[in-house]
């Protein structure tokens, strides 16, 4: 009897034979207009933290926002986003704010920007010091008028920091579990096909079977882990997953789910989140995490992870 991951896979790759979507393309690169656009926001919002004027930023985002701060339930909109900034304000003194450009591709309709980040920071209630590094993905959304809007920004830290992890959270701005939002309908091609991907993927994180979940990525991907540096290619994935796999609890159940799919041809930008009731000896929980997914069809119409990044709520 054929089990179930195997039924899965087979079931995927009829779906995914049959599917005419277009052909896997490299993101372009992007105008000067766009990069001069890009080059100015990041040294704004290096001015915006260091200065404690969030207003600087404001501008750029669209009014429906989403902010993914790893740490951090989800934020939502302009008004809530200017929250959490002062709130950060209120807690940290900001002694240096970098963002360093990694890569910038011209996806349609959308730009995907991701770069390094290193954030120097004094806790204003002791004075201790701490310098986080990490990994920033933001994605611009193209107007009517042809303007990019900032219509997400996510990031996570390349290490566990300890104790300061606490300190990142901020029950007093509005925010929301992510995993908690409505799932996407099923309701077309593309909300079928990452349904089933998405299910493949609960059972094979449950049965820490690292060589199924490797095959999702693509052999030029870029994976953005929480607590460790981006991954960049197959390779280093790989060698990733086979370590995390060994590092994980037992999931009494797991639901990976999606909040929003924008879809734009050869790349679909998936906001993807998960519930994990899980127990590790003597200890037990249900925790909460999100991820932005970036998919790209492939020559033989498969649908694989070009860019992720995970982040813990």
């Amino acid at each position: 009897m054929m089990t179930n991951t195997k039924f899965i896979l087979a079931f995927l790759s009829f779906i995914t034979l049959s599917m005419t979507t277009a052909f896997a393309q490299t993101g372009t690169k992007v105008n000067e207009k766009t990069t001069a656009l890009l080059k100015q926001c990041r040294m704004d919002y290096g001015r915006a933290m260091i200065e404690k004027k969030p207003e600087l930023i404001q501008s750029y985002y669209s009014e429906y926002v989403r902010l993914m701060p790893a740490f951090q339930k989800t934020v939502i909109g302009k008004s809530n986003a200017l929250l959490y900034h002062k709130a950060f304000n209120n807690r940290f003194v900001i002694n240096d704010f970098k963002r360093e450009e990694m890569e910038v591709l011209d996806l349609g309709t959308q730009v995907l920007e991701l770069g390094k980040l290193t954030l120097r920071i004094t806790q204003k209630s002791n004075s201790r010091q701490q310098e986080l590094i990490g990994t920033y993905l933001n994605i611009w959304e193209e107007l009517d008028n042809k303007e990019l809007s900032l219509i997400t920004e996510a990031w996570n830290y390349n290490s566990y920091y300890g104790e300061i992890h606490a300190l990142l959270k901020f029950e007093e701005v509005p925010s929301i579990h992510a995993a908690l939002l409505p799932n996407v309908n099923v309701t077309d091609n593309i909300s079928f096909e990452l349904a089933a991907l998405n299910r493949l993927l609960d059972a094979t994180v449950t049965q820490h079977d690292g060589s199924v979940w490797s095959q999702y990525y693509t052999k030029d991907a870029i994976l953005i882990p929480g607590y460790h540096p981006p991954r960049n290619g197959r390779k280093e994935i790989d060698e990733y997953i086979a370590m995390h796999v060994k590092e994980l609890p037992v999931f009494e159940a797991l639901e990976i789910r999606n909040d929003r799919i924008d879809n734009l041809g050869s790349y679909i930008i998936e906001y993807a989140s998960h519930i994990a009731s899980w127990r590790n000896g003597n200890a037990s929980g249900v925790g909460m995490g999100k991820n932005i997914r970036i998919w790209r069809r492939e020559q033989d119409h498969s649908l694989k992870l070009f860019r992720s990044m995970a982040m813990y709520d």
